[in-house]
This record gives C-alpha cells, structure tokens and sequence, in this order.
C-alpha cells in the first residue's frame, strides 16, 4: 500500500478552509456560497464565493471591526477590555460563532473558487506558473469577456471552463491522482436544477499501483445542512471495482454513503468525469 498526496502548498490552502479562524478565535469552515441567491457582479472576493483564503482573512478582520459586537457570542463573566475600539478580541469568538458571522455576511467560497486556489497553489509547485496564466475562457466571448477573464480570472474559472477541453482532459479511474478534478455538469437532467460542480482529489491510495481509495476535498451545501452547516470539507471513494464507473464506487462523506450522500447523488445525475489539468 503506498500513498500519493498533493504537495505542501495545495494542502496548506485546503486547510486554512476548512479549519479558518481569527487569531485565537475557534475555528470552522469556511461557508459555501450559492451565486444563484445573489449575483453580483465585480464585487469583493470573499464576497461572491471566489477569495482565497486572504482574502476572506481581511474581509472578516473589517466586517469585525465594523460590527464592534457579535451577537451571543460575549459571556457574561468576560472583562470589560474584552472589546477594545469597537473591535473584538479574536479569542472571544467560539467556533459556532464565527461561523454564523461568515454565513450571515455572505461570506464564502463557491466549488470552482476552491478548486481554482488548490489547483493555482499546486500549479505553482510543480513549476507550472498559477492558473491565471495556464487557463483558457473560451466561454468568456468578445472583447469584454476577454478583458474580464484576464482581470479577473478566479472569478470565470467556472466548472465548465475547467472541464472545457482546452484546459483538461478526461482520464480513466484507474489512472487517476492527487491534483486529478471530478467534474459534474448538468447536462442531462436540466428539469432538475441540478447545478454544475468540481471536486478535488488530494489524496490516493493504491495497492499493487491500483488505486483502491480517493480522497477529496470541495465546497458544498446539501439540503441537508441546513443554514450554517455547509461549507469546505472531504469525503472518500472507496474503489470496489477499477472496471466500473465513478458513481458505481462507495463514496462516503459526513459518515453518509449511498443515497444518503447527496455528493454522490448529484455525481449521479450529472455528467460526472475525472479530469486532468492539460499541464500537469
């Protein structure tokens, strides 16, 4: 058995959005955000679904001190210096807290935005520049939308861009590695509303140079959820069989698997491939 991981720099990036904190403050995921409920256009970052960790860093350091307070989140017994200048002490705030303060102020990240810092942070390790100078926009048409994707490439880096074959190409199951994408595209069952999404592979396991196990990392919300429980975490593809499809593996995630994993609910009722950046 040996295993293969994304490098250093990719790992890093998945972490500091799964496990987001403030100074000292509890940590928690960052959010998922839907786009379909608000659509803004050129707006912040961290804001429409698409800032890196950074980014999302700053944003919440303003929106503190700008509220100079967080609701239910001060215990009673807690010194009067525990605010100071209208901005919260970051150790003040529990886990729970901050990530109600994120979801409340639309603060999030959407699947291709967390695809696009992982796969720029692994591009730049193996050499291969970030992705701002790698990718194509070939949905991104006439000279606005030429000008728009070079100023702004995280935020037109949508799934069907990076599953465009300009960019990736599709590989088998028995070929696939950390840095390898899934990509599901809503291409047969429009009447479903079932959106376009991206996963990334950061870890396989392999057995004989078989892969027997893949790991993954996206941003998500399932129906299930709820209103704060969505956001940046993992799950796992256990392969029972290399010669079939994708979806026919054992996917578990949140302890769910079958049809009580919504992931692989929707890789089922999508054109569901795994695909290889074109310069990797």
């Amino acid at each position: 058995m040996n295993t293969k991981l994304l490098s250093d720099q990719a790992l890093a990036i998945i972490d500091q959005y799964e496990h987001f904190h403030i100074g000292n403050s509890g940590t928690c995921s960052i959010p998922y955000f839907n786009n379909n409920h608000k659509v803004v256009r050129a707006g912040l970052r961290a804001t429409i679904g698409k800032g890196s960790p950074g980014d999302i860093y700053e944003e919440v350091e303003i929106e503190l001190a700008k509220s100079g307070e967080l609701r239910g989140t001060i215990p009673s017994e807690m010194p009067a210096g525990a605010i100071k200048g209208g901005t919260f002490i970051p150790g003040a705030i529990t886990s729970e807290a901050l990530k109600h303060f994120l979801v409340e102020r639309n603060i999030g990240i959407d699947c291709s935005g967390f695809a696009y810092y992982v796969l720029d942070a692994e591009s730049k390790s193996r050499g291969k520049n970030g992705l701002d100078r790698r990718l194509h926009f070939p949905y991104c048409t006439g000279i606005i939308g030429k000008i728009r994707s070079k100023m702004r490439p995280a935020e037109n880096a949508d799934v069907a861009t990076m599953a465009h074959d300009t960019n990736s190409r599709s590989i088998l199951l028995g070929e696939i590695a950390p840095g390898d994408i899934i990509t599901m595209l809503n291409t047969m069952n429009k009447e479903d509303r079932v959106r376009d999404h991206i996963i990334v592979v950061d870890r396989v396991e392999y057995q004989n140079f078989v892969p027997t196990s893949i790991h993954y990392s996206h941003s998500i919300s399932w129906p299930s959820d709820g209103e704060y429980g969505h956001g940046v975490r993992g799950g796992t593809i256990q392969i029972l069989d290399i010669n079939k499809s994708l979806v026919d593996q054992k996917w578990t995630e949140a302890d769910k698997s079958g049809p009580e994993n919504y992931t692989l609910v929707r890789a089922q009722k999508s054109l569901t491939e795994i695909r290889r950046l074109r310069w990797f």
